[in-house]
């Protein structure tokens, strides 16, 4: 394999390599099949480019125009002209898939599944990557500011992901980029011999020329200190990145403390993850149990207790943790005298899902279960310890199910002073409306369970309010007030303001967050999706304990010893959408209608549409999409122009008048000089500055034919290049640029037609931006290396000087 086909082979592991980082991100992974394949064809295009050849800014277009191909190819194939070809009609299918993904991924957790429109973006995205890469290691030969890219790829991707084997995808990322530099280095080596010094050059760059002062690092020098510069920065920046941490109901929180053995479990604020788990586009599996309960309707699913009210949000308090007893203490306040029956479940967590907090049945009094885990005692939870999930856990929890009377709650009796002050607590930013509302809601009551009733059915029935997961979020005083004022919001209101209210009565209160009892499926297991994510107020009476509420309309159950009249057993339901909050239903009927929730939550029922999303109302491109489109092909258009107008800038400026002292003149003539050299380069005449400028004026002559005029004027210049530089007293020449316009003009007529059109549109010296932009980043990484070598000069302590020994006589 020639030096540039392995250089290739290892762009190519490199991008794929860094594109492993965004594996945690989506699931299932075979995105990144597809991907590496389409890759693999890119890498294929620009090798065979290379070989014709192609000018170097061609090459990298044909694989651009490649690259939208196999997009429209995979993605937009029904839109497309022939299967392939880019029409209006593809374009606007691309660009909405685009936009499609970009909702997705504000609306699903980590991992989010692979939609069209998350697999664009991934596979879109690994291809852009790639192809930059491959241009500016393989078609520009520099494969040290490649790593920019690949350290983007894998900054996203660290910065989103908070898995647990970050550090594989790092070693991965940065094992492909080394493989470049070292592919590179052997490149350089087998085609110049052993490089002692001077600047890195591309295969047919000329040597550095005596118009270009500089002092350069050597190549292999310079790829080194870029390489641990670049990796430098892929550790430091994923740190400095916001994680899109999908929280309690997602991934994995943290648990316990930083050396892994479990010492505390800190605060968390469920509402955000709570949230996105509601709006979820397609309910996906989160776990299924099986239970020896005869009605699962009080089989909510408990994950953690959110004991704290700061005045910004409810959160849990931080706790001591231990090993997990068995079996687990008496619940806290339960009487002997309370009916409870014990039920058993076993339960099996999907293997997507993956937090640290687990949920079970409560209360709990014994939980089998392998791995790390811990048990808080106050809150009655089981937290992962040395990073341990919920991902594809199969455990079986024994609990209680707790038939208190509304006489017992009645007349429980007064609860501990510690425990009414700890649980009854408000911050002073808590508006009066709050606690106004509370006594106006619950007057009349003659007890702490009357009151608590009062303020459910308040909620649920009888206040006005409507269920909407879209409202705006908030979990402070203001947003309890506001909620108030608005009746409308999700679970999490509901339950904060009702625990917040109770509080302000003396009832401790606190707030419960999990899931619901899911979905029966034909099986006899329960499913729970993400959309039975649920958040409920738990209040304390003594001899019962904690005990659940339910002031959420539409969702979950009331508890029976809340209700005058006990309904017919059955399975809770899954939460139904409010008449304010609904969408209209389309006149179409839908394809899963018929599709039970559990089927279609695993996806048995086939592809269907989001519920509750209304389809477009008309055919025609939105004005984004066509804004879109038309920057697209505008863009398409102007860039095989940029060579073309980059060399009428560089000719206009070399050829332009500058000042009048002997040093301008000096310049305008070794100006002139370097735009006939770059003029012949673009009619195939490559520089060789190792001749001196009378044997380059006749190579030139000699190898573009030219004759008349024309050839006096290269020698008129070359003459002029060597009085300047070597003369005594320098004279420079005049009108020199009508003899760069007419060396131009014979080097045109002399080339055929292709040559010609080739030297206007895709200028071989363009190649210079590549090199002047590749020298500035080797000087600015000198400064770099040479600034800290000073900084740490002078951080270094001086060396104390030793007093010489003192001379002992010989005898």
């Amino acid at each position: 394999m020639s030096g540039r086909g392995r250089l290739a082979l290892c762009a190519y592991l490199a991008t794929v390599m860094a594109a492993c980082s965004m594996l945690p991100l989506v699931a299932p992974a075979s995105w990144l099949l597809q991907a590496a394949f389409l890759l693999a064809i890119l890498t294929g295009v620009g090798a065979l480019a290379r070989r014709v050849p192609l000018a170097r800014p061609l090459t990298v277009l044909a694989q651009a125009v490649v690259a939208l191909l196999l997009l429209t190819l995979v993605f937009a194939r029904h839109q497309a002209l022939g299967g392939v070809l880019p029409g209006p009609d593809a374009l606007v299918q691309l660009n909405s898939l685009l936009q499609q993904g970009a909702t997705d991924v504000g609306q699903y957790a980590i991992p989010a599944p692979a939609t069209s429109g998350i697999r664009l973006m991934m596979v879109g995205g690994v291809l852009v990557i790639g192809l930059a890469v491959d241009a500016l290691a393989v078609t520009f030969r520099s494969a040290a500011p490649a790593g920019l890219p690949l350290l983007a790829l894998y900054s996203v991707a660290a910065g989103l992901s908070s898995g647990g084997a970050s550090w594989l995808w790092f070693v991965l990322a940065a094992t492909g980029y080394l493989l470049l530099l070292l592919a590179e280095g052997r490149d350089r080596l087998s085609q110049w011999g052993r490089v002692f010094g001077g600047s890195a050059r591309a295969p047919g760059r000329a040597q550095q020329s005596v118009f270009e002062h500089s002092a350069p690092l050597a190549p292999v020098r310079t790829g080194r200190r870029i390489g641990a510069l670049a990796l430098g920065i892929a550790l430091v920046i994923p740190a400095m990145l916001p994680a899109l941490d999908s929280g309690l109901l997602g991934n994995a929180g943290t648990g316990g403390d930083g050396d892994g053995t479990g010492g505390t479990i800190s605060a968390v604020n469920p509402l955000v993850s709570l949230q996105n788990s509601l709006n979820q586009p397609e309910d996906r599996e989160v776990m299924r149990y099986n239970t020896n309960a005869q009605d699962t309707k009080e089989m909510y699913l408990r994950i953690v207790a959110l004991d704290e009210f700061d005045g910004a949000s409810w959160k849990s308090s931080e706790r001591h943790i231990k090993d997990v007893p068995d079996p687990l203490p008496r619940p806290d306040g339960l009487s002997p005298s309370v009916v409870t029956t014990d039920v058993q479940t076993s339960i099996s967590a999907a293997g997507w899902y993956a937090q640290s907090w687990l949920p079970m049945p409560f209360p709990a009094t014994q939980v089998n279960i392998k791995g790390d885990w811990r048990f808080e005692p106050v809150g009655r939870t089981l937290v992962g310890d040395r990073k341990q999930t919920t991902r594809g856990a199969q455990y079986t929890v024994s609990s209680l199910l707790v038939r208190p009377t509304a006489a017992q709650l009645a007349q429980a009796a007064a609860p501990s002073a510690a425990l009414v002050k700890e649980y009854t607590r408000v911050p002073d930013s808590l508006p009066s409306v709050v606690s106004a509302t509370a006594r106006q809601v619950t007057s009349g009551a003659a007890n702490n369970y009357e009151r608590a009733v009062k303020l459910q059915d308040w909620f649920s029935t009888s206040g006005g309010f409507s269920y909407n997961t879209h409202v705006q979020s908030g979990s402070g005083t203001e947003a309890i007030a506001n909620f108030l004022k608005e009746k409308e919001g999700f679970c999490v209101h509901f339950s904060f303001s009702m625990a917040a209210m109770a509080r302000t009565l003396g009832i401790p209160a606190r707030v419960a967050v999990g899931f619901t009892p899911g979905t029966p499926r034909p099986d006899g297991t329960m499913s729970v999706g993400l959309r039975d994510a649920h958040a409920w107020p738990e209040l304390y009476f003594e001899g019962v304990g904690w005990t659940r509420f339910e002031p959420t309309p539409t969702r979950g159950t009331a508890p029976d010893y809340t209700r005058q009249q006990t309904p017919v057993d059955s399975p809770s339901s899954p939460a139904e959408p409010s008449k304010r909050a609904s969408a209209e239903p389309s006149a179409a009927p839908s394809a899963a209608d018929s599709c039970p929730p559990g089927d279609r939550r695993l996806g048995d029922c086939g592809p269907s549409a989001a519920a509750g999303v209304a389809g477009p109302t008309n055919s025609g491109p939105s004005a984004p999409a066509l804004i879109g489109t038309v920057l697209g092909v505008a863009a398409l258009l102007v860039l095989p122009l940029l060579p073309l107008l980059w060399r009428r800038r560089v000719r206009a400026r070399r050829l332009g008048s500058g000042g009048r002292t002997p040093a301008d003149a000096v310049a305008r003539t070794l100006a002139a000089w370097q735009e006939i050299t770059d003029t012949a380069w673009d009619h195939g005449i490559p520089p060789d500055e190792s001749q001196t400028p009378r044997k380059a004026a006749a190579r030139v002559v000699a190898l573009g034919r030219l004759d008349g005029p024309a050839a006096e004027s290269v020698h008129r210049a070359a003459s002029a290049v060597e009085q300047v530089l070597y003369a005594p007293e320098p004279r420079p020449a005049s009108g020199l640029a009508d003899d760069v316009a007419r060396v131009t003009a014979g080097l045109h007529a002399a080339a055929g037609r292709k040559q010609a059109w080739r030297a206007i549109l895709a200028p071989r010296s363009a190649v210079r931006v590549i090199w002047s932009l590749s020298l500035r980043w080797e000087r600015a990484g000198a400064a770099v290396t040479g600034r800290m070598r000073g900084l740490a000069e002078r951080l270094r302590p001086r060396a104390r000087k030793a007093a010489p020994p003192e001379s002992t006589p010989v005898r």
